[in-house]
């Protein structure tokens, strides 16, 4: 879960975040909400850098401006869900100020009565006293009244923009996901490769990245039909996140019938393992004939396995896992391979790696 804050904690953050919307030219919106959000809560590095940026440079941080930053460093959601939060936030905050307006003007007309009493008071004219008592301890009423509305108001907006922020995750969640897998998409893979990059190894670890495919997979859509293809495609997504842990590992639909695992704060060692965990388990998938149930054909996938290295760039990091990969194809399938330092790959017996023997 991309928030993880209490709720002590959050409603603090939402005080901050509503505090920066309020000084700068964007509107109330969701957009304007999440980018200041996250940029209290210091959770997003790379919001954190170019907002300062532009915060230094005297930048006007208007609608554009809002827009820019959340397409940059914020997954963009759902415009869709965009626009109906934003319609329903915009009535929760015209709800506020309304309330907040009335309260104002009832507690100026409650101090112009007691500026009345205390005048009053000070000419000693009892028939003017009784009356202004009177109409200060009505006043007093209707100001504590008004008082505990606008009180009840604010709770009642603070859920609903829990709510609201609950649906804009949830949207910006789905915009993330590969509708056929439900495993992340290129764009969610691309943004926690990022946030894994960010993040320093313990010592003797290295961050990891695991690449895999299909083996011809080409073929199968051609001899047994574009939907048999989905259907491999969308149970090598079950297995993939049958392997692997959410909370450690992150899993994407690459693209096509490829797929991605980064392994954060790993080693090497234990890469291969879970690489041929996916690939030992892969080997199980076959596909049948309807009528008799025999076998017509195995499903086998090839991996590649790199570990990251000090100053190197996302792309590096992915050319080197793929190169290993294009190394199992080379080295006849069904096997996995470990990255060299360079683009070069060499081929690794996983198995015998982890105690047992290749096939």
């Amino acid at each position: 879960m991309r928030y993880q804050e209490s709720k002590t904690r959050s409603a603090e953050l939402f005080r901050l975040a509503l505090g920066h919307m309020t000084q700068h030219e964007a509107s109330l919106n969701p957009m304007a909400f999440a980018v200041w959000y996250e940029y209290v809560a210091g959770i997003n590095a790379k919001l954190t850098r170019l907002l300062d940026e532009r915060l230094k440079g005297g930048t006007p941080i208007d609608d554009d401006a809002i827009a820019s930053l959340y397409g940059d460093a914020i997954a963009e959601a759902d415009n869709d869900a965009v626009q109906r939060i934003s319609t329903e936030l915009q009535r929760v905050m015209s709800g506020m100020a309304e309330n907040a307006s009335s309260t104002g003007e009832q507690a100026g007309a409650f101090g112009r009565q007691i500026d009345g009493l205390a005048a009053a008071l000070a000419s000693n004219d009892p028939s003017a006293l009784a009356p202004m008592l009177d109409r200060t301890r009505a006043g007093a009423a209707d100001m504590k009244g008004a008082a505990h509305a606008l009180e009840q108001q604010v709770i009642a907006s603070s859920r609903e923009i829990v709510r609201l922020r609950a649906d804009l995750t949830r949207a910006r969640d789905e915009a993330q996901l590969d509708p056929m897998t439900q495993l992340l998409n290129r764009r969610g893979f691309d943004r926690e490769m990022q946030a894994m990059l960010a993040q320093p190894c313990d010592e003797g670890r290295q961050h990891g990245l695991i690449m895999l495919d299909i083996d011809r997979f080409k073929g199968i859509n051609d001899t047994r039909g574009h939907l048999m293809g989905d259907k491999v495609i969308r149970a090598l997504g079950e297995l993939v996140k049958a392997c692997v842990p959410r909370a450690a590992h992150t899993a994407a639909r690459f693209g096509g019938d490829e797929f991605a695992i980064l392994v954060p704060n790993g080693t090497m060692q234990g890469s291969l393992e879970l690489a041929e965990t996916v690939r030992t388990r892969a080997k199980a998938m076959t596909i049948r004939d309807r009528k008799t149930q025999s076998v017509l054909q195995t499903i086998t996938v090839s991996v590649g396995v790199a570990a990251l290295h000090g100053g190197e760039e996302p792309a590096q990091l992915i050319g080197r896992a793929d190169a290993a990969l294009y190394q199992s194809k080379q080295a006849g399938r069904d096997r996995v391979t470990a990255a060299h330092d360079s683009a070069m790959a060499e081929h690794v017996d996983a198995r015998s790696a982890v105690g047992t023997h290749s096939a």
